[in-house]
């Protein structure tokens, strides 16, 4: 390609809309540009990229046995209605009526879709195992799309579906997508981690996401420093220590705190620690409003309580919800003599002689007990676990780092089969359900989340397999026949090498030259200058590194090639 024909806007300044490093430096290089919130056009450099991710998935895929298909974007209600999600799904699932009031909707996710495909055609275990998937636009109308195609209402997503006829041979189709996710995020050149996960509104029993490690990330994980442990905040178990409790429980008493409702204010105020102190805070679940006591130092973890309770939605009431569920202020709000129900923390349930609000104005309580001063609907592990917690599984250290989820995969078990009525003969005759898995990669995000970790203050920083130009030629003097000429040379021999190659032939300054080159972070620059002219020489920089060669023109293809087929794995010759 040449840069004088190609379609390659690159800007100098960043567009106010731009929030995050990935789409600041995807607008300045012409990746794309925004049509509506959350909805971009993919200009062709951004095109490119994706299609990179595309090739490499569906190689892997391919590898591990995977069969290619693609399905409608537009999916009736009535199968959402035979698995309830429909209903459930919530907002982010686009509803709309065609022009004969049949019900539809645009496809977060294509369960639905897959296992009414396979009800049809596959009857017998013999037609078993089969894995079936899909690289295709996806539509989540989220409430308030940001940061560019991290979080973009229209993405493009690959979704595969596996169907096996034992939960055992599920597992072993499970453990095929996890090796095949883990070589498709190394061949892309990312740095990543695979981690336990919550399986959401896709459902299911066990899941893993895999997360892109980069400090713009929007999740938090959990990883452990002595083992190869690593879970996302919502799914992080909280393992407490054995304590023997020796306090016996003390009289209950009232305490005037005036204007004290914050955790800080109260516990200064009574000279008391946090851990001391139990909030009592108020979720809707599904609109019921839900009493959840934590430790005065913790938080709630809002996906351990909506499993806990099994209900599709808990969020935090406001004051006014607050005040109309309770007759108390927030801020007083405590257990005892509480109308709501109550479910607590598992610290809590073993902690002795504690502070809470009074339930009314200007008031707390303390030498509180469960059991004796309040009851407890249900004990769960319902906190964010913190770095001062041990590792679930060898009790070692943690740590928290941000990551940007690049895929995910689940165990669904039968759930959506048994629901769809999709069922298949067994050996002995017997009709069993189809026991599926679910396996998801973000492909435009995986995009955006190698630009998040592979930059600088210059521009991007492709990893090879990610670029969409492995080379950009530079010619520096347009209208000298031998730079010319040898930049057009080394520009037609590395095409002929099968080298993904765009010549910079644009009438423009040297320094635009070269500030574009880094901005699109292509992997390696060759620039044909005044060192041809003066010492026979051609400049080849490697992008992430920044070094620098003088290279005899007739070695610079040969040593271009080796250096990418290492990157690639892949034999020029």
């Amino acid at each position: 390609m040449r840069y004088s024909q190609a379609l390659l806007p690159t800007l100098k300044e960043t567009p106010a809309e731009a929030e995050v490093v990935s789409h600041r430096l995807m607008l300045r290089a012409g990746f794309m540009r925004k049509l509506t919130s959350g909805v971009y056009s993919y200009l062709p450099y951004g095109l490119a990229a994706i299609r990179k991710v595309e090739n490499i998935v569906r190689e892997e895929m391919n590898r591990a046995g995977a069969q290619e298909l693609l399905m409608p974007m537009v999916q009736p209600a009535d199968l959402w209605r035979e698995t309830g999600r429909y209903e459930k799904y919530g907002p982010e699932l686009l509803r709309f009526h065609d022009r004969h009031d049949r019900e539809s909707c645009l496809g977060p996710t294509h369960e639905e879709v897959i296992t009414d495909i396979i009800r049809k055609e596959l009857h017998s275990y013999r037609d078993l195992p089969i894995n079936l998937y899909q690289i295709q636009t996806k539509f989540r109308d989220e409430i308030r799309p940001r940061f560019g195609l991290m979080r973009g209402r229209e993405f493009v997503m690959k979704d595969a579906y596996s169907f096996d006829v034992s939960d055992r041979d599920a597992e072993i189709s499970y453990l095929k997508m996890f090796e095949a996710y883990k070589r498709i995020f190394t061949r892309c050149g990312l740095e990543f981690r695979a981690v336990q996960a919550d399986s959401g509104a896709i459902g299911g029993n066990f899941s893993h996401e895999f997360m892109v490690l980069a400090s713009t990330g929007e999740d938090t994980i959990v990883i452990c420093q002595d083992c190869e442990y690593a879970a996302n905040m919502e799914k992080a178990a909280v393992i407490l220590e054995d304590e023997k409790i020796t306090e016996v429980p003390a009289e209950l008493e009232k305490i005037e705190t005036v204007g004290k409702r914050k955790v800080a204010a109260v516990c200064d105020f009574l000279q008391i620690e946090p851990n001391q102190l139990v909030k009592t805070l108020v979720f809707l679940a599904d609109g019921e409003p839900i009493a959840v006591l934590v430790r005065g130092d913790r938080e709630v973890e809002e996906v351990k309580l909506k499993n806990l309770l099994g209900v599709a939605e808990v969020k935090m009431a406001d004051d006014r919800q607050v005040f109309e569920a309770t007759g108390v202020p927030t801020g007083y709000l405590g257990p005892v003599g509480l109308s709501l129900r109550i479910v607590a923390d598992q610290e809590v349930a073993a902690m002795v002689n504690f502070y809470v609000g009074g339930n009314e104005k200007n008031y707390h309580m303390r030498n509180v007990n469960p059991g004796r001063d309040f009851q407890v609907e249900n004990v769960a592990d319902l906190r964010q676990i913190t770095t001062s917690d041990p590792c679930p599984e060898c009790g070692g250290r943690l740590e928290l780092t941000e990551g940007i989820e690049v895929g995910h995969i689940f165990k669904l078990g039968t759930g959506y089969s048994e629901s769809m009525q999709a069922t298949f003969q067994d050996s002995d005759g017997v009709e069993k359900p189809f026991v599926m898995g679910c396996y998801g990669v973000g492909v435009s995000r995986v995009v955006a989340a190698a630009i998040e970790q592979n930059h600088d203050e210059n521009g991007i920083i492709f990893p090879v397999p990610l670029a969409p130009y492995q080379v950009i030629v530079l010619n520096l003097g347009l209208k000298d026949e031998a730079i010319s000429g040898m930049a057009e040379k080394l520009y037609r021999e590395l095409q002929e090498k099968g080298v993904e190659v765009i010549l910079d032939d644009r009438d423009e300054r040297p320094g635009a030259k070269f500030k574009d080159a880094d901005l699109l972070g292509i992997p390696f620059r060759v620039t044909v200058g005044k060192s041809f002219v003066g010492k026979g020489l051609v400049e080849v920089r490697e992008r992430r590194t920044g070094e620098v060669e003088e290279l005899r023109p007739e070695d610079v293809v040969e040593k271009l090639c080796t250096r990418i087929s290492a990157e690639l794995k892949t034999d020029y010759s």
